[in-house]
Order: C-alpha cells, then structure tokens, then sequence
C-alpha cells in the first residue's frame, strides 16, 4: 500500500492541527534529504481514525490525501504482516490484500528492472507512539528517488525523521487539546456570565444557547428541565421556538438516565449506531430502539447528553447535537460539558427560586388587592346604613321622648358616629393603597395648614387645659402634595396628642424648612410608648399594650393612615417616645 492507501472512503473536512507548520517541515525534510518523493504525517483522532495533516512532494498527493481519514484498526490489520525496520514497518505489495477501492491514490509510475525495485503499492510506514506507548499518529513515505526499497543505512537516516516526527506529533495534539480546552472554557464563561444576568429560567436557556453552540460547535441545543414541587411536568427549552418532539416516552427516559448518571457525573454520547454507550445505565432493546428512533426523527448522528443539578439535586439534561457527517464528540468537549453541567444547573435553581418568589409577590400583590378591594366595600355597605341610623337619631332629638330613653337615643348616636369614623378611615385607607388614585401634587403652605388644624383642636384642647404651641418660621413653608391628605397627617398626630395628654400639659408643633425636605414635628407630654409597641405602632388596628392608651377610644387605624399618606408624598416618618415622658413624630417631606 502507498501512502495514498492511508485515505479513507469516507472524508471530513480538513482539520488543521495548531503545529501543522511544524509537521510539514519534517513532511518536507523526508522528501528534500532522505531521498523520497511523497511523505505524509497522520495523527490519531478521538473517532478511532487516522486523519493525514501534512503531506510533502507531491500536489497530487496532497490535494487527494490532506484531511482524509483511515480507521485506525484498518492500519494495524496491515502492517501486522510487515517486516520490522525498527521505527519503520515495511510491508511489501504482494502481502497486502485489498479491495479496488481502498486502494485510494497510487503514483502513476513503473517498477525499475532491479531485485530491491520500489513498486508503487509498496507501504512503508512508522507508527508514532507517546512516552507511555500510545499510538499518536503515522509517518508515511512513498516513491525513493532511486526507485529501491532503503537499504540498511537510509533506514538510519529515516529512523531520525520517524523520532523526530514523533515527538512533533505527540507535541501537536497536546497542544490542539490545550486549546480545544481553552475554548471551551471561554464558551464556559460565556455561558456563566449569559446565565447569571438573567433571573427568568426561559431567559436564563435563551441566552446560554449561542454560548453553547458556538463553543462546542453544535448542531442543535436543547435543555430539558425536571418537575418539582412548583412545576409539576418536565419542559424543554430550544432557541427559536424549535423544541425537538421527543414525545412523552423519551422525556420520561431522558429523565431516568439524567438523574443515574448525574450521580456517576458522567456525560454521554448517543449514536445510532451506539444507543447504549459505555457509561449508560443498563437499558433494555425497547429503550435504545426508542433512541435510535428519537435520533433520526431530529436528524441529528450523535449527541453529547449532559446532566444538570447542584449538589446532590438533577435537575434537567443538556443535549447538543451533530450531524452525521460532523466529527463526533470528544473527550476533553464533554469533560467541558459536564462542568457547565454544573453551572448551568446552579442557574436553573437560581432562576426557579426567583419565579417562585416572583410568583409569592404576585399572589400576595393579588391578596393585598383584595383585602383593599374588601376593606372598601365593606366601609361602603357599612355608611349607608349608619347614614340612615344618624339621620333617623337627629329627628328622634326634636321628639320629647322619657329620660331614658333619651339617654340610650345619645349612646346609640354615640356609638353610630363611631362606626362612621372607622368607616371613614377605612375607605381613606384603602383609597391610599389604590394605584389608581395617585397623589394630585400641587404647592402646599404647609404653615396654613397647621394654622387650620390647631384651630379646629382648640376647642378640645382648652376643655383639658392644654396649651397648644405652634412654631414655624415667617412666611410660608411650600410642599407639594395634596392639601386635604396632608391636613390628614397633622390632624391625626394632633388629635392623638391631645388624647393622650394630661391635662395641663403642652403640645408643640413645630415646622421648619432644609434645602431640599420640610419637616413637621407633633410633641406631647403624654404617655408614652414602649420600645416593643414603636415596632408595630403604623400597623393597621394596632392598639398600644399600655392599659391608660387602651382606655381611650380608637380603631388603631389613624397612625396606619398618616404613614401611608407620608409614603404616598415620598416622604417619612419618624418617632422618638418614652414611657412616661411622651412623644414626638416627625415627618419629613420633600420641599
């Protein structure tokens, strides 16, 4: 067999080894000083095949022989019949035995009329093997300048060509392997860095697929995800809407072999002609059928199947696929694969977790709607009766009615206003909550609305004895907001102070103005609230746990009220109180 014998039936395009310039000098320097016409430098590849790289002497040769492929296991049937030339293993024509068409290119020449004549079929090849004997590659020559088979001193010269070449071989692929490494660990950031800027799981898929395919150079991606506790079902997830119908058969079988082999972390590559590979949990004829079947409907030759999941959890499968007529999958790319394996499984539970939680707020955005959506319409139903109750209470004043029953007419009117109020607040509470209702901004004099409420407390205050201080600054003090929420806020903190007031005492409202807030501060002498209740003092219906606050009427709905009105203006408040000693909210607003 000649060199052109090294070529396969069966082509792939040209792979380019990193050191090729290397390879083609010795290629070069066989043909230049050992005396032969054509010489040819083969590397082994993953797929069991002999791939030439370098061909030297002869365009002819090059052209049909570069990128061509041999099974290794081919080469090895032919030169076990060969004679050992150390390196070298020659093995001449009439022992070989082959078919018309694996003869490949043979030089068009004639035999010398010599007994150590070269014929043209002639092979004469020196595998080329690492430091722990494994074979890396073949060096090829063919057609000596003299037209004979080497004697015994050009076979000494060709043994330093064969050591050189393979050191140059073994060197070549370890360095194609560093960068095949390096590549996919760009491709691996790549998709570290897609997957971790985007929260929603279908985005988080979206983006790692160019990543994906570009860096392991694939055909077709796709991720299937499992169901859990939030999604009940498996999805599957491909770029550009184009999901491969697996069907519910191979699904619930991808599942079954992703979660066995998540636990041996191991990535596998399927085949039609290998359905079941090494690695692959014992699967039944039925089964690899069921893969065979599943490969030709997505017209896909292999495909390298990755586990998903983080620590102990599998939570899906990465598939990437090739075509038939693509190199088939490596070692180093799926070593690569199961280590975005990880990763990419990280993101996932990253990503349910946020839909989860995303979905928590939704329904609790849904229920806080509600609840203002209830509060309302209860308030609602509840002012129109009471409306009624007070309206028939004021003609029964003008009626002379007995004693006591003037005196259960007053408690009934009593307890009926009441109601009212806490019917008010609630509609006032719930139309703060309402995003429908947004504040109606405009200037405000604040100093205005102090002057306003302290008059309307006047009356109320003076039958306690207490003294009401007001100090502002002169002239206006200007807050954009609406007037009536903000009268609001002053009129609850004053109202509360006064309630909760000894008599005698002092209540001062002070308002003064920085560059960019106004502040508008409500101290008392009063009663004071405890650490423990400050915490919950702006909840909805929270009453004080001190029995003298209990004591005086209230819904616990007014506090509730002005911090909402105060967020609604984006604003603040804040509170400074101890028991005893009374105390001071300060609420702060933008100028």
């Amino acid at each position: 067999m000649t060199t052109s014998q090294l070529a396969s039936t069966s082509r792939s395009a040209v792979i380019t080894a990193p050191s090729r310039d290397a390879l083609q000098l010795i290629a070069d320097g066989v043909t230049q000083v050992a005396g032969f016409g054509v010489a040819a430098i083969s590397v082994v590849r993953d797929d069991t095949h002999m791939q030439i790289v370098a061909v030297a002497g002869s365009e002819e040769a090059r052209r049909s022989l570069e990128g061509s492929r041999t099974p290794i296991a081919e080469l090895m049937a032919e030169i076990a019949v060969a004679d050992d030339w150390g390196l070298f293993k020659f093995v001449p024509h009439e022992r070989l035995d082959l078919e018309d068409d694996q003869w490949g290119w043979v030089p068009d020449i004639e035999p010398i009329d010599a007994p150590d004549a070269w014929h043209p079929l002639d092979l004469l090849v020196a595998p080329l093997v690492d430091d722990q004997g494994v074979l890396r590659g073949m060096l090829s020559i063919d057609l000596p300048t003299d037209g004979l088979r080497p004697g015994v001193g050009q076979r000494r010269m060709l043994q330093a060509y064969a050591e050189q070449a393979g050191r140059a071989v073994v060197t070549a692929l370890e360095r194609e392997a560093l960068a095949e490494q390096v590549r996919l660990a760009e491709a691996a950031r790549g998709v570290i860095r897609n997957a971790s800027s985007h929260l929603a799981l279908a985005d988080v898929l979206g983006e790692c697929h160019g990543a994906l395919a570009q860096g392991f150079r694939a055909g077709g991606v796709w991720v299937q995800t499992f169901g859990d506790d939030h999604q009940r079902s498996t999805a599957i997830y491909a770029a550009d809407d184009k999901v491969p119908e697996l069907g519910p058969e191979l699904e619930a079988l991808a599942e079954s072999v992703a979660r066995q082999v998540w636990q041996t972390q191991r990535a596998l590559v399927f085949s039609r002609a290998d359905p079941a590979p090494e690695g692959a949990p014992a699967l039944t004829p039925a089964q690899q059928q069921l893969i065979v079947d599943g490969l030709e409907r997505a017209e896909v030759g292999t495909l390298l199947f990755v586990p998903l999941g983080a620590g102990r959890d599998c939570v899906g499968n990465l598939v990437l696929t090739r075509p038939a007529t693509e190199r088939p999958w490596t070692e180093t790319e799926a070593s690569a694969a199961l280590d975005i394996g990880h990763d990419l499984g990280r993101a996932v539970l990253n990503a349910r977790t946020f839909e989860r939680e995303h979905l928590l707020v939704q329904e609790l955005q849904a229920l806080d709607t509600y609840k203002s959506q209830l509060i309302a319409t209860v308030s609602h139903e509840l002012k129109n009766p009471l409306t009624a109750v007070l309206g028939h209470l004021e003609i029964l004043e003008s009626v002379e009615v007995p004693r006591a029953v003037r005196t259960s007419l007053s408690a009934m009117e009593r307890g009926a206003r009441r109601l009212a109020r806490v019917a008010d607040d609630l509609l006032l509470l719930a139309r703060m909550d309402d995003p429908s209702t947004p504040v109606q901004r405009r200037a405000v004099d604040l100093r205005s609305v102090v002057d306003d409420v302290v008059d309307l407390t006047a009356i109320s205050a003076s039958t306690r004895d207490l003294t009401v201080r007001v100090e502002a600054p002169n002239g206006q003090v200007i807050a954009m907001g609406d007037p009536d929420e903000l009268d609001r806020v002053l009129t609850n903190l004053l109202s509360n102070a006064v309630k909760y007031s000894p008599d005698g005492g002092t209540i001062v409202v002070n308002l003064d103005r920085t560059p960019d807030e106004v502040v508008l501060t409500c101290s008392d002498e009063g009663l004071g609230i405890s650490a423990a209740d400050q915490e919950k003092l702006f909840t909805e219906f929270f009453r004080s746990s001190n029995p003298e606050a209990v004591a005086q009427p209230g819904t616990g709905l007014g506090l509730a009220i002005v911090r909402r009105i105060v967020r609604r203006h984006g604003g603040r408040i804040e509170v400074e109180s101890e028991i005893g000693r009374g105390s001071t909210f300060r609420v702060l607003l933008p100028a």
